[in-house]
């Protein structure tokens, strides 16, 4: 984006929505749904513009939607009164005790030196560590950035060139898009707000048992395809000895450690049997880091670790989540159904698999943010589909594989934003256009031939 680029946003979306507040649309659309129409894509131009922090824009979105009267306040913050957002909080201080502590560095250290031998099984095991530390750290950044500062280490050590560092740095980040997707917890900002807008409830094991297989073939894949892509110029050779004195220098595990281990521990179990004893995983999320804080039992995090919880993040979340509510309050869902979606939607179930994730990429393509898109393109594609019976979790999942696992520009995945730069994952545009192109392929072979014929195993089709 050039210099003006955020002041050409800030104009256009005040257009877009000075238009469309305006005009004469086709079809039935009350005042109000054209009202959220308006804001809706002037708030989604203005976060592809990155006109100003996500934060900022989300709240004039929230508040205008409020002012102008478009939803009562309840619904328009809706998102608070349920455990989507608790869970989003107890997560990054989940994450920030794992780090804090220093067990996640301890993990990936034991873990590179015991397997990383060249090239190839360094990204290997970037996707190994994130796989394993999607189970302790409950968010993507938090993941990636611990490993980042490893692989830091490993680059330095092993003297490897600046070229083939920036593959590394890329894979860190890259690998944190699929992975995330196998575990509910895995991204727990995105992924629970997934099965929300499905407007049904599902448990921890659900998720994995819908989710797992294609998201295991996703990550994969994925891998795959940047062993194909990022070859090394020279082979690497890994200095594991100065790996172990990273290690060694962290000494034995400390009691800090071990209490974060232990809290780790009861909150996967609980994580894991939450459709036996019924407990909200979003609740289990929220008294896990609660309980890390008392003394004697605690101890873990403190008044600091308030800070790691990013209010902009919190406010960018709620604005996502009223999209999908107000908008099927107020009739924009079902007017963007009626008008924009085909007509006509194909009964095979192949080829719906496949006109969704098209749909959904074009979208996606277009707004840029995946939670802007599963505000506006998950109800619409639901409303679409209501009158062919299916579970409303084979759209949602269908729409969200093909959103929260591609991108071609670093803006449209945020896992992938923010270790752009030199200074986080060392890679840029070019990098991420070169693996984004090939990974559409990818969705539709996991959506078509992996997803559909999964979901008809297990039952949900």
């Amino acid at each position: 984006m050039n210099k003006y680029s955020k002041q050409i946003g800030l104009f256009l979306g005040i257009l877009v929505f000075l238009v469309l507040k305006f005009a004469n649309l086709p079809g039935e659309i009350s005042t109000q749904g054209q009202t959220c129409l308006a804001l809706t894509l002037m708030v989604v131009i203005w976060w592809a513009f990155q006109i100003t922090q996500s934060g900022f824009t989300s709240g004039i979105y929230l508040a205008l939607l409020a002012i102008m009267g478009v939803a009562e306040p309840t619904t328009i913050f809706s998102a608070w009164t349920g455990s989507t957002m608790y869970l989003v909080i107890g997560a990054y201080l989940i994450a920030d005790a794992v780090k804090a502590s220093g067990l996640g560095e301890r993990i990936a250290y034991n873990i590179i030196i015991k397997f990383v031998t060249n090239f190839k099984s360094v990204i290997v095991c970037v996707f190994a560590i994130t796989f394993i530390l999607s189970l302790l750290i409950p968010h993507p950044w938090p993941r990636a950035f611990l490993i980042m500062a490893v692989m830091k280490v490993l680059i330095d050590s092993a003297r490897i060139p600046r070229e083939d560092a920036v593959k590394i740095g890329f894979t860190v980040f890259a690998a944190s898009v699929p992975v995330s997707l196998i575990f509910l917890t895995g991204d727990a900002v995105i992924n629970p707000l997934a099965v929300a807008n499905a407007g049904v409830e599902l448990s921890w094991l659900g998720w994995f048992k819908m989710m797992g297989i294609p998201s295991v073939v996703c990550s994969i894949l994925t891998m795959l395809l940047i062993l194909i892509l990022f070859k090394p110029s020279q082979e690497i050779s890994v200095d594991k000895n100065a790996m172990q004195e990273k290690l060694q220098a962290m000494g034995k595990l400390s009691e800090k450690e071990i209490r974060t281990a232990i809290w780790l521990v009861i909150a996967i179990v609980l994580w894991l049997t939450d459709s036996i004893h019924g407990i909200n995983i979003g609740w289990i999320t929220l008294t896990i880091p609660m309980l890390m804080s008392l003394p004697v039992v605690g101890n873990v995090l403190t008044v600091k670790s308030w800070s790691t919880v990013p209010v902009h993040v919190l406010v960018f979340l709620t604005a996502a989540m009223a999209i999908g509510r107000v908008g099927g309050v107020t009739g924009m869902n079902t007017w963007i159904a009626n008008v924009l979606m085909p007509s006509n939607m194909p009964s095979n179930i192949f080829v719906l698999a496949a006109m969704i994730t098209l749909i959904a990429i074009v979208i996606h393509m277009l707004l840029g943010s995946v939670i802007a898109v599963m505000g506006v393109a998950i109800p619409a594609i639901l409303a679409s589909t209501a009158s062919m019976g299916l579970n409303p979790l084979v759209p949602t999942f269908l729409i969200y594989m093909a959103i929260a696992a591609h991108y071609i520009l670093p803006f449209q995945h945020l896992n992938m934003l923010v270790g752009s730069g030199d200074e986080d994952g060392m890679y840029g545009q070019k990098e991420t256009i070169r693996l984004g192109i090939p990974l559409i392929a990818v969705v539709f072979i996991v959506n078509v031939v992996i997803m559909v014929p999964w979901f008809k195993i297990i039952g949900l089709i």
